[in-house]
């Protein structure tokens, strides 16, 4: 049995909660039905320790024993191997959905999270930004527009495409993209997905309290 231990931050101001990275781990946690703890590490300090497990200073980073793993795509891939909920075991599906993992996080999230970002700050729009965004939504649509998941069952790669995309259509930028915004309502009414984002938002309330203190 695997010993699993997430880490994320001990609190974050409120308009992140809910998309924080620690999700997709939780959530492929719950898809998996693995046991796991969750642990936390400051936000306002990050120092050599959280450094020794997370070169950039971010979260979350999963420990399974003796094992310390960073990035979202590497520990989903990870527990994919601990899980056929997660990852299919046979040759040609872990390709699958490993090619879509990278897809989710190099074509897709490398659109979005500028365009986001902007939103999230207020600041003015970008023209570019918003033609990237819009040929990566053009691309998602051909793909999904005859698929319920990625690569023909529920797998890693569609909680990282979901959750990149689900960023997305908080801001509205869905609404030229129905077959995108229908497989983000797909992922998002499974049970494990509002489990885990429940957690993390209780996880961050309850910060509150002790950092009022």
């Amino acid at each position: 049995m695997p010993d699993l231990t997430l880490f994320t931050y001990d609190w974050v101001p409120p308009p992140p909660r809910g998309y924080v990275r620690d999700l997709r781990v939780r959530w492929a946690l719950e898809e998996a039905g693995l046991p796991y703890r969750v642990a936390s590490t400051p936000f306002d300090d990050r120092g050599p320790a959280h450094l020794a497990h997370q070169p950039f200073g971010q979260a979350p980073w999963l420990t399974d024993g003796d094992l310390s793993i960073f990035e979202t795509g590497a520990i989903l891939l990870h527990l994919g191997g601990l899980s056929a909920k997660l990852m299919p075991s046979d040759r040609r599906g872990r390709s699958d959905v490993t090619e879509w993992v990278f897809g989710a996080l190099n074509s897709v999230e490398m659109a979005s999270l500028p365009w986001t970002m902007l939103k999230f700050m207020g600041e003015p729009g970008s023209k570019f930004f918003d033609n990237f965004i819009e040929l990566r939504l053009k691309r998602m649509e051909n793909v999904l527009a005859d698929r319920e998941w990625l690569t023909g069952s529920f797998s890693v790669a569609d909680i990282l495409m979901a959750d990149v995309l689900r960023i997305v259509e908080r801001f509205d930028g869905l609404a030229g993209s129905p077959a995108c915004r229908a497989y983000v309502a797909r992922a998002t009414a499974r049970p494990a997905f509002a489990k885990a984002r429940d957690d993390q938002m209780a996880h961050f309330a309850a910060a509150d309290a002790t950092r009022s203190v």
